[in-house]
C-alpha cells in the first residue's frame, strides 16, 4: 500500500481519541493527553519511506517545530477572539473563528516558510529555538488558563469521524509533498490544525465554550513535545531504524514536555484550590 495512505490511514485511527480525552478528562488534563506525539509518528515513518535522502528526511522534519508555533498561535486564537465576536448565534460564532483562525495559521504558514527557504542557521538549529519559543509562548499561556471542566454531553460519532478523516487528510498530504520534494512544505503541513481544528470546533459545539477555552493553554504547552519528538526522530530514525527511532523520539518527547507540563499544571490547580 502506499505510504502516504498507510500514514493517512494510522493518522485518522490516532486523531479519534484526542476529543474522547479532553472530553472524559476535562480542557486541563484531556489537553496535554490530546497534545501527545501521536498523528507525527506515522508522519515521521512516511517523510522516511518517501525522502530521497538523508538529509531531505532531516529537513523535512525540522519544518515540523515552524508548524507547530503556527499552531500556538492558531490555538492562542480561539481564547482571545470569541469574546471579541458579536452576540450571534453558535453557527455563526463557529464560523467565523473557523475562518479568522485558518486565516491566521495560513498568514503565519506563508511567512515562515518563505523564512526557511533561505535560514540564516542551520535547519536543526531554527528548530530547536522554536521549540524553546514555543514552550516559552505555551507556558505564558497556561498561566492565566482558564476554568477547564469535563464536558457533560458526549461527542457524537459524526464528530469523531470527521476529525479522523481531516487528519488523515493532512498526514496523507505531507507525506505526499515529501515524496515529490517539497520537503519544507512537507514538515509544515504534516501538522496542519486539523486535530486542534476540529477538537475546538466539536469541543465548542457538544460541551460548551469554557472547555474548548480551558483546554487552549495546555494544547498549546503539551503539544511542544511533537517538536521535540520531530527534532529528537531526526537523527534517531536514520540511526537507529523505524522501531526504535520513533520510540527514543517518543519517550524523550513525553519525559521532557508532557510529563513536566502535566505536572506543573497540576501542581499550579492545587495551589489555587489552596487559595
Amino acid at each position: 500500500m502506499h505510504a502516504s495512505l498507510i500514514t493517512a490511514f494510522y493518522a485518522g485511527l490516532v486523531a479519534i481519541g484526542v476529543t474522547v480525552a479532553i472530553e472524559r478528562l476535562g480542557g486541563r488534563l484531556g489537553g496535554l493527553i490530546g497534545s501527545i506525539p501521536t498523528t507525527i509518528i506515522p508522519a515521521s515513518l512516511g517523510f522516511w519511506w518517501a525522502a530521497e535522502s538523508v538529509p531531505l528526511f532531516r529537513d523535512s522534519l525540522y519544518a515540523v517545530p515552524a508548524g507547530m508555533v503556527i499552531n500556538a498561535i492558531f490555538l492562542y486564537s480561539w481564547r482571545i477572539l470569541p469574546k471579541r465576536l458579536p452576540a450571534l448565534s453558535l453557527g455563526m460564532r463557529l464560523s467565523a473563528m473557523v475562518t479568522l483562525s485558518l486565516l491566521i495559521w495560513a498568514f503565519f504558514a506563508a511567512l515562515l516558510i518563505s523564512a526557511m527557504e533561505s535560514p540564516p542557521l542551520p535547519l536543526v538549529w531554527v528548530a530547536v529555538m522554536l521549540c524553546g519559543g514555543q514552550l516559552l509562548l505555551g507556558g505564558w499561556a497556561c498561566r492565566n488558563n482558564p476554568p477547564a471542566p469535563r464536558g457533560s454531553r458526549p461527542v457524537g460519532a459524526w464528530t469523531l469521524l470527521s476529525r479522523g478523516i481531516l487528519a488523515a487528510l493532512a498526514i496523507g498530504v505531507s507525506v505526499w509533498m515529501a515524496e515529490i520534494g517539497i520537503v519544507l512544505l512537507a514538515g509544515i503541513a504534516s501538522v496542519f490544525p486539523a486535530i486542534f481544528l476540529t477538537t475546538m470546533v466539536s469541543v465548542w459545539w457538544s460541551q460548551g465554550e469554557a472547555v474548548q477555552a480551558g483546554a487552549v493553554g495546555p494544547l498549546m504547552l503539551g503539544s511542544a513535545s511533537v517538536s521535540v519528538y520531530a527534532i529528537v526522530a531526526a537523527v534517531s530514525i536514520p540511526a537507529l531504524g523505524l522501531w526504535w527511532g520513533p520510540t527514543l523520539a517518543w519517550l524523550l518527547a513525553v519525559g521532557t514536555v508532557s510529563i513536566p507540563a502535566w505536572y506543573w499544571l497540576s501542581t499550579k490547580k492545587q495551589e489555587r484550590s489552596v487559595t
